[in-house]
């Protein structure tokens, strides 16, 4: 397991990822929007979110390098822009290190199945640090 970090973007996400990935010799990055994601009726897509970055990874020298732009409508500060980010297969380990890390803290997202995660969740700890838990599903990928 490693920590890994996790940058938002307010619309520039894939302009960051292609720079990064040149700068890092990555070869060309696999980028996921949030209009190639499963249709959820009850939250229908706004047209602006479509094109936008839901999703890109890079391993930039061993460490994995997480992007996203930011849902239209949702905060977004610079210089607050980075997460950090567990990912584990060990289901427990995600169920303890989200409620320790919640004490004092404000929750995000209460850890829930995804269509990328069967448990994941997101909050912000009392020392005012963002995190983004999730379990593993085994499949190499973005």
């Amino acid at each position: 397991m490693s920590v890994d970090v996790y940058m938002n973007f307010n619309g520039n996400c894939r302009e960051a990822v292609e720079f990064y990935a040149k700068v890092f010799e990555t070869g060309a990055p696999q980028i996921m929007t949030f209009g190639e994601a499963p249709p959820n009726p009850d939250y229908p897509l706004p047209e602006e979110a479509k094109s936008l970055v839901m999703h890109s990874r890079l391993n930039i020298d061993g460490s994995n390098v997480m992007f996203s732009d930011v849902f239209p409508g949702m905060p977004f500060t610079v210089g607050n822009n980075i997460n950090l980010t567990l990912v584990t297969r060990d289901e427990a380990k995600v169920k303890t290190w989200f409620d320790q890390l919640k004490e004092g803290g404000s929750v995000t997202m209460e850890l829930q199945e995804t269509f990328w995660s069967k448990s994941y969740g997101s909050l912000k700890d009392k020392f005012g640090i963002e995190w983004q838990i999730s379990l593993d599903n085994g499949e190499a990928g973005m």
